[in-house]
């Protein structure tokens, strides 16, 4: 096969791969909105649930760049979870200018309800693979969001970090 006809069939997969990760990722998000609203909560509020929960209390900038959103913005979602009672401003020991965010025990729990919920789902569309099929694909998923990660600057994002469970494809 000629440079040239590889070259072709890369830019022939490339876009089909985009057409279909598209596709993909519009459907989450529709999904994760529809499954998140009936908490009262928005996909950004349940992505700061998950964030807090998982690194514990952050700064402001932090959590915003752990949701990819400017600080204003990572005010706006904390201010509608703080009232909720989800989340509560602290200040920061370190440095008294910032506020530190941290879960409530009604965060914890709206975090606990909206995590068990997704994965349900997820158990539910991956019970048709073989274990060995989805462990590969969860190697694939990590992989491409560490190099899409990469390429669009956000190579510390904590979306893109290598886990524990890395190799395990149970």
């Amino acid at each position: 096969m000629s440079a040239t006809q590889t070259a072709a069939g890369l830019e022939r997969q490339a876009a089909d791969f985009h057409r279909a990760l598209r596709d993909l990722v519009r459907l989450h998000c529709l999904r994760d909105r529809d499954r998140v609203a009936c908490y009262g909560v928005t996909v950004s509020g349940a992505h700061a649930l998950e964030a807090l929960e998982a690194q514990g209390p952050l700064s402001l900038n932090a959590l915003a760049a752990e949701l990819f959103v400017d600080k204003s913005t990572a005010s706006r979602v904390v201010g509608a979870l703080e009232d909720r009672g989800c989340v509560r401003r602290l200040p920061d020991e370190q440095d008294g200018r910032a506020i530190r965010i941290e879960l409530t025990p009604a965060g914890r729990a709206l975090q606990a309800q909206l995590r068990d919920d997704a994965v349900w789902e997820v158990r539910a569309m991956l019970a048709g693979f073989a274990p060995e099929v989805r462990g590969g694909m969860l190697r694939f998923l990590r992989r491409l969001t560490r190099t899409s990660a990469m390429h669009a600057g956000a190579a510390g994002a904590s979306c893109c970090r290598e886990t524990d469970d890395e190799g395990e494809g149970g």
